[in-house]
Parts: structure tokens; sequence; C-alpha cells
């Protein structure tokens, strides 16, 4: 074949090879241009008012910043039923779709994160986490009646089985979760299709959701994790200031503070400081008690203890009053949180708070005590024992100088010592309307 018929076909060739190679090149390029935004945030600990907070800040940060999801790394033990609905509501009328995923290793979705796993659009675990247990309590943790339990969980039920449903999940095994606390492991959870996804870190999450694909208001996205552009979202000043204020070992350290202030502000007022200090501590803890599950009976016998050893500076026991108010503190700090993802307080805070609180408590009894025995330092009464320079004496009054001022005095009566002499001294025995009574100094003479 001549070169007259292979030139065209080499030039079509080639026009269709630049093409095809400038196609590809624009393509990629432009799906690399074409990156996902997403916020992330991690709700650590119980459900409380401060982590519904931050939730509803890092879903007003993804609508702002147009993100196409927003993923909640969850570890909770659960909580407020009241605070788990708020929660369940913000996430489900979110324009921008949840991603919650229940890491690292070690972390659970227990109580009320089970109905956040349930609520959002796409959930996922990592290795070695767990779920489930998600019966009802009452406040202080203890069992509720009868009636009562079966309203609440017929409620719960029916909101975790509408939740599952929506998303497409086992709502079988969510309704049990309610009804019998079952649990499952991240792989028995997947294999059950209770979870999404079983992810090994972030990245692999994000690989699995973009090849499966995460539905939205775009359409359905599929991206690879270096195609999203990840925006964490910091918990704000206040969020971590009451994070840490609803730590409950932080809010009981708080109130034992603040019941020893009030109680030194009390046994020796003006001192200021003990007061201002215990006050403040009180009300921080009282803050944190309204809204963690408080258990009555374990805050009346703390502050029964403290009322005991309060009781110990006007009563003589013997230290009894005292060994009761040591013994109402650590009942009370055992009893004193329990439920709604709570545990209670380790007996290795406990021992050493309640001990110290006590041995402060017991020190200031003993220096209140010690005060009263001495001498008074102010006052007339200061002036007893004092002794005074005779400036005129007649018969069994006369006029004595004490203190740079002169002062009517008397003798005791029924004295037998000699008259007081002038320029003599006499010895202050009481003090009377202003008035000394006064008995002649041993070391005169007449």
């Amino acid at each position: 074949m001549s070169w007259r018929l292979w030139l065209p076909l080499e030039l079509l060739f080639c026009f269709l090879l630049a093409v095809t190679t400038a196609q590809a090149a624009t393509e990629a390029a432009s799906s690399k241009d074409q990156l996902l935004t997403a916020v992330s945030l991690s709700l650590d600990g119980a459900i409380t008012p401060v982590a519904a907070d931050f939730l509803d800040e890092g879903l007003l940060a993804a609508t702002k910043q147009e993100a196409s999801f927003l993923l909640v790394q969850l570890d909770t033990p659960g909580g407020s039923v009241e605070i788990m609905r708020r929660m369940v509501k913000s996430i489900r009328q979110s324009p921008v779709p949840v991603v919650v995923y229940v890491a690292p290793s070690g972390a659970r979705a227990a109580s009320a994160g089970v109905f956040l796993m349930a609520a959002a659009q796409v959930n996922a675990m990592a290795p070695q986490t767990t779920i489930g247990s998600a019966s009802p309590v009452g406040l202080g943790g203890e069992d509720i009646g009868k009636t009562s339990s079966a309203k609440v969980q017929n409620d719960l039920t029916s909101l975790v089985r509408s939740l599952a449903e929506a998303t497409g999940r086992d709502a079988a095994w969510y309704q049990r979760a309610v009804t019998e606390a079952a649990n499952s492991t991240a792989a028995e959870a997947v294999s059950r299709r209770v979870v999404d996804y079983l992810a090994v870190d972030r990245t692999d999450l994000l690989e699995q959701i973009g090849k499966r694909g995460l539905a939205s208001g775009e359409g359905v996205l599929h991206f690879t994790p270096s195609q999203v552009r990840i925006i964490t979202q910091e918990p704000s000043w206040r969020h971590a200031f009451l994070s840490w204020l609803l730590n409950p070992q932080v809010a009981y350290i708080l109130l034992l503070i603040g019941v020893a202030g009030v109680f030194f502000e009390l046994s020796t007022p003006g001192v200021i400081l003990p007061g201002v200090a215990g006050g403040l501590s009180l009300l921080l803890a009282l803050y944190a008690l309204s809204v963690l599950p408080t258990n009555a009976a374990g805050l009346l016998l703390l502050l029964f203890g403290g009322g005991l050893f309060l009781l110990e500076i006007h009563v003589t026991s013997y230290g009894l009053l005292s060994l009761s108010g040591l013994a109402a503190l650590f009942f009370g700090s055992l009893l004193l949180f329990r439920g709604q993802g709570v545990d209670g307080l380790p007996l290795s805070l406990i021992a050493p708070t309640v001990i110290g609180v006590c041995v402060l408590l017991s020190l200031a009894v003993w220096l209140l005590a010690k005060a009263q025995r001495l001498r008074p330092r102010t006052g007339v009464s200061a002036l007893v024992g004092e002794t005074a320079q005779v400036r005129h004496w007649s018969a069994n009054a006369g006029k004595v100088f004490l203190h740079g001022e002169i002062w009517d005095a008397v003798l005791v009566p029924g004295a037998h010592a000699p008259t007081p002499q002038t320029g003599g001294t006499v010895r202050v025995v009481a003090v009377k309307d202003m008035l000394l009574i006064v008995a002649a100094d041993v070391g005169e003479r007449p």
C-alpha cells in the first residue's frame, strides 16, 4: 500500500489519540478539583445537654460549609432520654447527611448511643467496639415500676424501630436492644445489618462509603478518601468547660470542696476566702448535679455528713459525731451517681477524697475548740487577769490605772487580802458594767 493511503489513516489515528488523551486529562483534573468537604467532631462520654449543643454546632458548621456530610465519632455509655430525643431529631432533620462512627477500638454505643446509631444516615463501627443495652432505667439507675417501664419501653421501642426501618437496618435487633438489653460486637452488628460498615479507621471508612455511594441532596456521591477535605469541629471553651464540669468525678470533688468551704465559714466567720471558694464550688456542683443522674439519698447523706461535723463544734460527743460524719460522707459518695450512662464513682477516688475532707474538717473543729478555750484577747473581757496600778484607794473602792486609762475599781466581795495601797498594784478578777473587780496583788505588802 502506498504512502498516500497510509498517511490519512496515521493522521486520523493521531487525532483520535490526542482527543482521548486530552479528555482523560480533563476528567482527571476535574476529578481532582472536585473535592468534597466533610465536617468531623467527636462525642465522648455521657449524652448530656453539652453533647447535644456540640452536635448542633457541628450540623450548623456543616451547613455553612456546604459540606457533603458530617462525620461523628462516637463513644458513649448513654445518657438522658430527653437529650437523646433532641439529638435524634437534629440528625433526622439535618439537610447534611450524618455518618456516626463508633471508634476507636474499645469504644461503645450503649443505651442512648444505640438511638443515635439508628438515626444516622450511615453508621459504622471499628473492630473491638460494641453496641446495645438500650433498656430504660430510672434516674438513679434503679429499675422503674412495671407500669412505667411498659410505657417507657413501648415508647422507645417504637422510636428505635421507626429509625431502623427508615434507614433499612435490622429493626428487630434494635427492638431487642431496648426490650432485652441486647448487645453485639462490631462484626456481629455488620453481619446482622445492624451497622452498615466495619472500618478499621477513618480512611477505611471513607473508602468504603465512597465505593458504595452516599445519598445526598446532590444525588449519590462516589469518592475516594483523597477527594474528601475534612474540617475538624473543635469544641469551644464553653463546651470544654461544661464538659469538664459535667464529669461526675469533677462534680463530686467540687461538691465536697463546697461543703468544706461553707463549713469553715460557718465555724470561723469572717475568714471570707473559704466561704467564697466553697460557695462558688457548691453552686457549680449543684449545676452539674442537676444534669447528671444524681441519687437524692447520696446527696442528702453528703450534706448530713457535713452537718454532723458542724454539730461536733457545739456538742461534746468525744468524736462520735465525727465518725458518723465520716460514714455518711463515704456511703453518700457511693450512692451519689448511678444510671443513665454513669457507672458511679470509683473507690480509688472516694477513699482519698473523703479521708482528706474529714481531716480538714476535723482540723477545723480542733482549732475552733482550742480557740474557744483561750482567754479573750479583745474587749473588756480581755482585762481579766491584768495587773493595774492603784492611783487612789479608800475602803473597798478606788481608782486604778490600766492600759492608759483610769478605771473605777472595787475589791472582790469577801476577800481577805490586805487593802490596796496608793501606788501599789491590784489584779483584775472580773469586769462588770465597766467596773473593775480587783483583788490585791499577792506580791504586795501592806
